[in-house]
């Protein structure tokens, strides 16, 4: 589903990647983990179309987007990706349906369509009763879960999360970190995470960790077997 190889990416002459190759198949959950600083937000930004690296080739669905501008980039991203941030960034004057069909309405899509699937989404998400509250009336798990709900409408290749959980407590934090698994097996979702939630990482179909610019090298952990041998006569 994505490809990247040798991105590298600088701000006023500090590297903060460094020759980055990763790949990521569908239906797949990876977390990207490391301490702050280590370059995992700019990855995601370069991998999501949102930055542009200064070095090396991004792959995404069979399409280069290295070779994409303006309108053409922009329309990829759109019907392509979807993005959830830590802080939601849901447009407060706005309710929460009328936030998630907002990327369908500028993809190009019919309004009676939209709605009719955000109202699907947000019923499959537990919001069904809150369609026409605004982010001000929603708790925080509820606002996290609208931003889902944005992020799937147009049924993305990829959803990118940049410390999703990381302004929730840990109940609604839990119930978010379910929901993307189930999206995974309900959807087909391939989901890419960047976290400092160890809990989360762990969960993952694959976790990897950055540290100054580079991803370490990935770990396989296998479950431990153990044969205990019968007591000889």
């Amino acid at each position: 589903m994505l490809k990247a190889s040798n991105i590298h990416k600088k701000y006023n002459h500090l590297s903060i990647l460094k020759g980055i190759d990763l790949q990521i198949n569908t239906k797949e959950v990876v977390c990207i983990t490391g301490p702050s600083g280590a370059g995992k937000t700019t990855l995601l930004q370069i991998l999501g179309t949102l930055d542009a690296p200064d070095q090396g080739k991004v792959i995404i669905d069979g399409i280069n987007i290295n070779q994409l501008k303006g309108k053409k980039l922009a329309h990829f991203r759109n019907n392509k990706l979807g993005f959830i941030f830590q802080f939601h960034q849901l447009l407060p004057e706005f309710t929460a349906i009328e936030n998630v069909i907002i990327p369908a309405l500028l993809g190009g899509r019919g309004k009676s369509q939209s709605l009719d699937k955000a109202k699907k989404t947000l019923d499959y998400l537990g919001l069904s009763h809150r369609l026409n509250h605004k982010p001000s009336e929603l708790s925080g798990g509820e606002q996290q879960r609208v931003a889902v709900a944005r992020a799937m409408i147009n049924d993305p290749a990829i959803i990118f999360a940049d410390e999703p959980s990381g302004n929730l407590d840990s109940k609604n934090s839990n119930e978010l970190h379910q929901l993307f698994f189930e999206l995974k097996e309900s959807h087909n979702q391939t989901i890419v995470i960047v976290t400092h939630n160890q809990e989360l990482a762990n969960m993952a179909d694959r976790k990897l960790e950055m540290k100054d610019g580079i991803l370490l090298p990935e770990i396989t952990i296998k479950p431990l077997t153990q044969t205990i041998d019968t007591e000889q006569e």
